[in-house]
């Protein structure tokens, strides 16, 4: 099964970068433009703390609330779905080769996302800037206060032994659901790392199997998400090429030489700066309520 997954990556990843490549022809702009350089550093940074389990969305968010890198809000989620889902096929690829999961929880909870991102991905292109800032908004919201529930060790209080490597009953009928709501979320760019490794220590699963599931949910709805978006043209190439690449750099230094790093401090900053990017969302619909 993981030598068909690794097939299944390395096709799909080939594949929706030959339809980027078509995309950012048919917008006349070139794989290598004047952004190149700050997008190599985008997609280190951001891919390099997603392969610690901590995100690329809110990240990448926050980046491109200060530095006001989109000029369009409406292209947000397609632009993040598009730039991290070949740095995380890279993600997945190590963490389903290193880590056992159940076979039958891993292709469960992995399909039930994708297709919660297919429908999500068919929804948010007909979604207008503001409703969309107010989605992500309450979502950045909701992923904190989950985050900060895990780091205070909240996810202990229903019993959750977390050392299964495999759901089974109603368990698993609760992540499978679970996960394909994490998927629609994921096409509105909201991350599902965070909530899902939550959901998974509430279901009593060891912390570390929880990698696998949600870095294969996410390389396999992203490119899938991204297809709709590149069509409706919800999209931003400037410097796409460049994050894609130092995602990828991002993500081998990350998986090979980061072993014993507390992630600890960096948790609670990214529940700070999700929080921040909620509130500045919030605020520009806010705006964009009382210029319509």
């Amino acid at each position: 099964m993981v030598l068909a997954i690794s097939i299944i990556l390395v096709m799909i990843s080939c594949g929706l970068f030959l339809l980027l490549v078509r995309g950012a022809k048919r917008q006349a702009v070139r794989l290598v433009d004047a952004s190149f350089g700050w997008g190599l550093g985008i997609g280190a940074l951001t891919d390099f703390l997603d392969t610690l389990g901590i995100g690329s969305f809110v990240t990448s968010t926050a980046i491109f609330q200060v530095s006001h890198y989109l000029d369009d809000e409406r292209r947000l989620p397609g632009t993040l779905n598009t730039m991290h889902a070949i740095p995380t096929a890279v993600e997945a690829l190590f963490f389903v080769t290193a880590v056992r999961v159940d076979p039958l929880t891993l292709v469960a909870l992995v399909a039930a996302a994708t297709v919660g991102a297919l429908l999500g991905s068919e929804v948010m292109t007909k979604l207008d800037q503001r409703r969309i800032q107010v989605i992500m908004a309450v979502a950045l919201v909701l992923t904190a206060l989950l985050m900060a529930a895990k780091l205070l060790g909240w996810t202990t209080l229903l019993g959750a032994t977390n050392q299964a490597t495999g759901l089974r009953g109603w368990a698993l009928v609760i992540g499978t659901v679970g996960n394909f709501i994490l998927g629609l979320l994921m096409a509105a760019g909201v991350g599902l790392y965070a909530p899902c490794m939550v959901m998974m220590y509430f279901l009593g699963l060891t912390p570390i199997a929880a990698f696998p599931i949600m870095m294969l949910s996410c390389a396999l709805l992203m490119p899938v998400s991204a297809v709709n978006f590149i069509r409706h043209d919800r999209v931003a190439y400037r410097g796409l090429f460049g994050i894609i690449l130092g995602g990828i750099i991002g993500v081998i230094i990350a998986a090979t030489v980061v072993r014993s790093l507390s992630l600890n401090a960096l948790s609670w900053l990214i529940v700070l700066v999700s929080l921040w990017t909620a509130g500045s969302l919030a605020k520009a619909a806010v705006r964009r309520k009382h210029q319509l």
